[in-house]
């Protein structure tokens, strides 16, 4: 071949493989007009050209995490390498909760990415919805603590980065719906079989044993006792023991007592068992007027995944002058939680990120006492509405859902709503309602459960105006009591009293997307309702 027929043949070669180029990258940014941002996204699409010739939305998927990952690990590394020399005390540790938060992000992203089954996708939205979160609770850290001017000082990026996330959350919920696990996953047969003890199939037959046995304390890896009967006297150093674990699962028996204490538990496949409800009692006093973000605040926080508490007490006993002070703050994924008391009174309890389940608690509070961004169920517990400051009104929940693909929600069902017993004999004089939407797509939902008259006619309070009314998603189905009547609810586009096909979207076989589960004893349940 001659140098002028090689020279053509290369330039024919050229043009085709930029012509496949053109293609691939017209169809990568036809998906990037699907996605919230779509100029977020052609702008990273068309600076990283997508060259295989079989380009499909799970390739697209992948780059779109790819771009999204790098642009979160350049994010974190700036912000923990910031200049605090002008941030004041209150400044500095809100900024010290963005350093752990977008930590989180990356790990989110790595997880999501490393999930290559597209049978698990569904798995990834849940890990996305919480990088979202990650993000809103970093900024809301300085507008709590009066220290919002400091944000002008985070990296420009931190805008970009949260479409970015907000662009891979709705590419990887089409990638799972085109792999046929849905948002609220289409099981298969293997996964429609129901469990006689109702715990989800997620937990171990070995963890529903424990949590299930009288003796399971004696099972205990170690003993935390206050009284020095133990091996240790405190729970955060019984916690830090686990780093020296053998096996998957850490059981800590702490015993009869109160601990005053703050406890973070980062590890994974950790779990407390007490001595039962009001017996065994971890509490503390951190609160926002003092000085705390919301975020920290909590008495006992845990973020690693696979938790169990059982027979334990949580409080923050703050008090509702203090106004935002957690008892309980999880965003430890597919946690369980079961014959557990949390108290507090505003922002009791935080239901962060991930999945998680509550059964057979005691939950107590005042303002907004059921909040945060999880995939949340609540079954067969005791909702407890106290008295909070004179002029206020009680909110049961407040979800922080702030993008429609997020396949986050608090979900009550076979529960009941009354009064405590210091708001019972003067219930008339404060108002108490369902929940209000903190964030634009806040969904709530009440079902087969006992609502007493305490409850508003009305159900449900605006947050500010008639902000998020047409966005959000509230409700009810089939819930009884002197509270429950929905003839004189809200009227808002968001508000739905339910279809059994709506409920069905909510019980725990489906919410929360790993199997299904069964009601408590004498309530029949399905892997529907």
């Amino acid at each position: 071949m001659d140098k002028l027929a090689l020279l053509g043949f290369v330039m024919s070669v050229s043009l085709a493989y930029f012509a496949i180029i053109g293609v691939v990258n017209a169809d990568a940014i036809s998906s990037c007009s699907q996605t919230p941002y779509p100029e977020i996204c052609e702008s990273f699409i068309t600076s990283k050209p997508l060259v295989t010739l079989d380009e499909t939305q799970f390739n697209f998927r992948e780059t779109a995490l790819t771009v999204t990952l790098d642009q979160a690990q350049r994010a974190h590394g700036l912000i923990s390498a910031m200049d605090l020399g002008s941030f004041d005390d209150k400044s500095k540790m809100a900024w010290a909760d963005c350093v752990e938060l977008y930590a989180d992000t990356v790990s989110q992203l790595n997880r999501s990415m490393a999930s290559k089954n597209p049978l698990i996708w569904s798995d990834a939205q849940t890990w996305l919805s919480a990088a979202i979160t990650n993000e809103q609770t970093c900024r809301n850290g300085f507008i709590e603590l009066s220290s919002s001017s400091q944000l002008s000082s985070f990296p420009f990026m931190l805008t970009n980065l949260s479409k970015m996330v907000s662009n891979s959350l709705a590419i990887n919920k089409a990638a799972a719906s085109t792999s046929s696990a849905s948002l609220f996953g289409k099981q298969g047969a293997n996964n429609r079989r129901l469990l006689s003890d109702g715990f989800p199939t997620w937990v171990s037959a070995a963890d529903r044993k424990l949590l299930q046995s009288s003796g399971a304390a004696s099972q205990a890896d170690v003993v935390v006792a206050a009284d020095g009967s133990g091996n240790y006297k405190t729970i955060s150093e019984a916690v830090a023991a686990s780093s020296k674990r053998s096996g998957s699962r850490f059981v800590i028996y702490v015993k009869r007592g109160v601990y005053k204490e703050n406890v973070e538990i980062k590890a994974s496949n950790i779990m407390l068992i007490g001595d039962g409800i009001d017996a065994t009692i971890v509490t503390g006093s951190r609160n926002v007027q003092d000085g705390s973000t919301t975020f920290r605040s909590a008495t006992v926080a845990v973020t690693g995944g696979g938790f169990i508490a059982r027979d334990m007490t949580f409080e923050n006993t703050a008090g509702p002058q203090k106004h935002q002070a957690v008892a309980l703050r999880s965003g430890s994924d597919l946690s369980v939680f079961y014959r557990c008391s949390l108290k507090g009174y505003q922002d009791t309890l935080y239901v962060y990120s991930q999945r998680q389940f509550y059964r057979d608690c005691d939950i107590y509070g005042t303002v907004d006492f059921i909040f945060g961004d999880a995939v949340a169920v609540i079954q067969n517990c005791n909702i407890y509405v106290r008295k909070p400051m004179s002029g206020q009104k009680n909110t049961v929940t407040a979800q922080g859902r702030t993008d429609p693909n997020e396949n986050t929600g608090i979900s009550i069902h076979n529960s009941r709503v009354t009064a405590a017993s210091d708001l019972r004999a003067v219930q008339g004089s404060f108002k108490t309602y369902l929940g209000r939407p903190w964030q634009k797509y806040s969904r709530t939902v009440f079902m087969k459960t006992s609502l007493d008259s305490l409850i508003d006619p009305a159900g449900w309070l605006e947050w500010s105006g008639s902000f998020a009314l047409s966005t959000l998603y509230y409700g009810e189905y089939m819930n009884t009591g002197a509270g429950a009547s929905t003839g004189g609810r809200v009227k808002w586009a968001g508000y739905h009293v339910m279809s059994a096909a709506d409920a069905g979207k909510f019980t725990v076989g489906s919410f929360l997307g790993g199997g299904s589960w069964i009601g408590s004893a004498g309530v029949p349940f399905t892997s529907g309702l």
